[in-house]
């Protein structure tokens, strides 16, 4: 009887700034990963995608009894392609009824022995990437294998593990080959490519292409490079830290080190306005307020920092970033500059992979004044869950009157950066606060949004700061109390904060160094 199903393979392409248009869900007493609300005129519907529609794989890789949040995580980590293998819902239903091994099903399908189940290809007007993968070894290895095919050019990735890192890192089955960590192996032996990887030791960046990028570059006579290729799916990102000058300065050494030409983060103080913002000792600076700074000599970089005045934006990333970046042979800076081409667009970009309305992504600065019985909130959160939140929210209170909401998640507490911090850290911070209190929040999609995009979550996004609260008594709960609502996602965020003088001095290692 299986030979009676027919699965589709869906090919579901969007624009960075799109959404893919379909609700991906598990339903009680339904089994299975079910497509909803397909959305006339998306990138789903042109796809092919249909209500109650079952997904069997994504990307190669069978899903039919994994977690759901695992297939989803899979779907976004795909970038703005992504390959579905679908069943019907009465076919689906039926397999379930005749017991019907649905991963050789799925299996039978992808070989492409049944052309004309293949789903209508998508007319979404996304321009397909090249997409670059980091691959951490892991004790299995990396979770494929490669294979040449006739009358094709390059190496293609074949009999990937759902669980391996290779999938883990984005890779999908048939992806080509393009570079191995920065250098093209389009026109080297298997045996080269293979060596190439041993050599990599434990950890690989792969540039990847799969059949529609190839077609839509070759229609434009276009390269495929690592220029052009989506960086969505490196797992390590640049941090933009955004400093508010104190009276001492912004608290921080900029030196630079000759051996390598770097401009090097040293000497933060603690409790410095470039501590409170996430800059960190040994962080490298890649730019200064948007502009590069590779290539330029000490003093004017130090002078494009002064420029600044009060405020100051840096771009910057750990030595395990700038090493990733560094084998990739591509600057960090290439993410930051097509993470800031699309920022209009991703402010209103669906947080999930679909939602019913926009919504307005901006966090908010909430100041209050404490009346007798506190600020009017409860502080939560989750067992070994990230993230901090607000619940029971008086709507008098001072919390209330401030703009603070229900399931707000708590970015900054007077300035300062609290995402990472503990629970207990960030309490115990708010209690000291006096009778003044002003809080950076975002509401639950905006958090996620922003997690997801990795956009760190500041002040400057607010869309204005709010006046002074006048002092007034209220009846308010308690100082934050401990709850267990649902979980909720920490965002990598860095923020501003408050503290500029300039000196200089000369270390024995002949490293220009200079006090900011």
């Amino acid at each position: 009887m299986a030979s009676a199903l027919r699965p589709r393979e869906c090919t579901v392409s969007k624009q960075p700034q799109q959404k893919y248009g379909f609700f991906l869900r598990v339903e009680q007493d339904t089994a299975g990963h079910i497509i909803r609300n397909v959305e006339r005129g998306s990138p789903a519907d042109s796809a092919g995608l249909q209500d109650g529609d079952r997904v069997l794989r994504v990307n190669g890789a069978f899903v039919d009894k994994q977690e759901h949040a695992q297939v989803v995580e899979m779907v976004r980590n795909s970038g703005n392609s992504v390959v579905l293998l679908i069943l019907d819902d009465a076919s689906y239903e039926k397999a379930q009824k005749e017991g019907v091994n649905l991963e050789g099903l799925g299996q039978k399908a992808s070989t492409g022995q049944q052309q004309e189940q293949q789903c209508p290809p998508s007319t979404a007007t996304a321009a397909p990437q090249p997409r670059l993968c980091y691959l951490v070894k892991e004790e299995t290895g990396y979770g494929f294998s490669l294979k040449s095919t006739e009358g094709q050019k390059g190496l293609f990735i074949v009999e990937l593990s759902s669980q391996g890192a290779a999938a883990k890192a984005g890779v999908q089955n048939n992806d080509r080959l393009i570079e191995i960590n920065g250098k093209n192996v389009e026109n080297d032996t298997h045996e080269e490519v293979v060596e190439k990887v041993k050599k990599s030791e434990n950890h690989v960046m792969f540039l990847l292409s799969n059949e529609e990028t190839d077609r839509y570059f070759t229609s434009q006579r276009m390269a495929l490079s690592k220029e052009s290729a989506s960086l969505r799916l490196l797992p390590l990102k640049p941090r933009l830290i955004e400093i508010q000058k104190g009276k001492s300065g912004y608290g921080f050494y900029l030196r630079l080190e000759q051996n390598t030409g770097d401009h090097v983060i040293k000497d933060v103080s603690s409790e410095s306005p470039a501590a409170m913002a996430g800059l960190k000792d040994n962080d490298i600076l890649v730019a200064v307020n948007g502009e590069r700074v590779d290539g330029l000599d000490h003093e004017s970089v130090v002078g494009k920092i002064k420029q600044s005045e009060q405020r100051t934006s840096l771009l910057v990333v750990d030595k395990e970033t700038d090493s990733m970046y560094k084998l990739a042979q591509i600057s960090p800076f290439s993410y930051y500059y097509k993470a800031q081409a699309s920022t209009q667009a991703k402010m209103e970009e669906r947080v999930q992979l679909h939602t019913e309305q926009k919504v307005n992504h901006k966090p908010r600065i909430c100041k209050m004044v404490k009346g007798p019985n506190g600020f009017g909130f409860s502080l939560n959160m989750i067992k070994n869950k990230p993230g901090l939140f607000i619940t029971e929210v008086q709507s008098q209170g001072a919390a209330g009157r401030a703009g603070v909401e229900n399931n707000d998640f708590l970015v900054e507490v007077n300035g300062v950066n609290v995402t990472k911090e503990s629970y207990d850290k960030v309490v115990a911070r708010i209690q000291s606060t006096g009778d003044r209190l002003t809080l950076l929040v975002c509401s639950r999609d905006a958090y996620r949004y922003f997690q997801g995009q990795n956009i760190p979550i500041t002040a400057s996004m607010a869309e204005s700061d709010t006046p002074e609260p006048p002092a007034h008594t209220e009846n308010h709960p308690a100082e934050p109390e401990r709850n267990s609502p649902e979980p909720r996602e920490r965002a990598d965020s860095s923020s501003s904060s408050s503290q500029s003088a300039a000196s200089t001095r000369a270390d024995s290692d002949n490293s220009d160094d200079t006090k900011l």
